[in-house]
């Protein structure tokens, strides 16, 4: 049966690397009908960052890749890691120096495991291993045992991690051999780089999936970005449902090459999810429940409207509250005055009653031509902004007497 396990250290609120590896955990489980458990690994007591497993359950509630089962804290099981340490002792695998308990690896030996990311064999030789630490003197493990112990016991079937700890898996497996256990399969991911190439970390910039969510990013977003950091199912399609990654997802087709976060396709793609979600209505409603003036404008007879207006110009539910804001950018220069009773007058001359949209864009083309005035002024005169819904759009929704009044202001 297929287990896996996401294991965080609580030093810090989780990037999205660390998110994206809780993510293919969960894929490969639901593919095959197995669990996905979530174990803190919170031994590096010095390190401990307050609230940083709060903000880990939150993400992991709100993008709706929940793990199954209790949640196994390796802090509770000090004990158990102390029995083993004494078994390598006892065993002559472990000694112990300044109140730590030490680890050599054999140099002769050689440790060689098929890696499944890319399906290729690894070898190290026990040379390349210095001595390691398996208990330190305050009596808490480190990675290496409690790793090693923890995913014995609770039956891990694969191991997804960073390709960083490829290194470090000859100690592992060297670990499995002396307690006399069969070692998981192991799956190094590639490691996901900012645009300057660089591996993506806290230190280089690099967001929670909680921030990007303040930020107005959708989960569908960072789930479907995530994913294709490191994992190409084939085709051409870029949007995908945490469903359709779940059917899709395979092993083998996890890329060696580390990818870069591309910014600019992020938003793209979140672009994208926002035109295509049926409640976008209610979304913003929830990313701005505290906003009194957003909210009356989601609550108006023309929201429907108003909304499906923005939406196809919007990157992140941020951009909604600049789109439908009533209040001018700015105050119009002396020439622009001019010009908007000037552009006032020839449309009151043009137009009928009713400003239709066609005869509208038609009178708006004709004073642009005879007047040399661009369609970026007439927008900034007729709305009050630089940019956001179009004119047409907002003659639909709010009629003629919107347009004017921000001619006449």
């Amino acid at each position: 049966m297929v287990r896996v396990r996401y294991a965080p250290s609580p030093t810090g609120i989780q990037h999205i690397g660390g998110t994206r590896t809780a993510l293919f955990n969960y894929l490969f489980a639901k593919k095959n009908n197995g669990e996905f458990i979530l174990r803190i690994e919170d031994t590096d007591q010095k390190r401990l960052v307050k609230g940083s497993i709060e903000a880990l359950l939150e993400i992991l509630e709100w993008l709706g890749i929940k793990p199954t089962g209790e949640i196994i804290y390796q802090s509770q099981r000090l004990e158990l890691y102390k029995k083993y340490t004494k078994e390598l002792v006892d065993k002559g695998i472990a000694y112990e120096s300044q109140g730590a308990v030490f680890v050599k690896v054999p140099g002769e030996k050689t440790f060689s495991w098929t890696d499944l990311v890319g399906n290729k064999k690894i070898s190290f030789g026990g040379k390349t291993q210095e001595d390691f630490v398996v208990l330190k003197s305050d009596g808490f493990p480190t990675y290496h045992l409690a790793n090693v112990v923890d995913d014995h016991l609770m039956e891990i079937s694969h191991v997804f991690r960073g390709e960083e700890w490829i290194s470090s898996t000859p100690k592992h497996l060297y670990l499995y051999e002396s307690f006399g256990w069969e070692p998981p399969q192991f799956v190094h991911l590639p490691v996901i780089l900012g645009a300057d190439k660089k591996k993506l970390s806290k230190r280089h910039g690099a967001k929670s999936a909680l921030d990007y969510k303040k930020e107005g990013y959708l989960k569908e977003t960072i789930l479907n970005y995530m994913a294709f950091l490191g994992w190409n199912p084939g085709g051409k399609r870029e949007q995908l449902s945490l469903d359709e990654m779940v059917k899709l997802f395979k092993l083998e087709d996890i890329n060696t090459a580390n990818p870069i976060f591309d910014q600019a396709k992020f938003e793209w793609l979140n672009g994208v999810w926002i035109r295509s979600i049926n409640d976008l209505d209610k979304r913003l409603e929830e990313f701005y429940s505290n906003d009194k003036d957003v909210l009356d404008v989601l609550r108006s007879e023309k929201a429907k409207e108003i909304v499906n207006a923005a939406k196809s110009r919007m990157k992140t539910l941020l951009d909604f509250k600049a789109l439908v804001d009533k209040n001018p950018a700015r105050e119009k220069t002396d020439k622009e005055k001019e010009i908007a009773r000037k552009l006032l007058n020839f449309l009151n001359e043009k137009m009928g009653e009713k400003w239709k949209d066609e005869e509208l864009l038609a009178a708006m083309r004709q004073f642009s031509k005879e007047n040399d005035i661009s369609f970026k002024t007439i927008f900034f005169l007729m709305t009050g902004k630089e940019s956001g819904i179009g004119i047409l759009e907002l003659n639909q929704i709010y009629g003629k007497d919107h347009l004017i009044k921000n001619l006449q202001s």
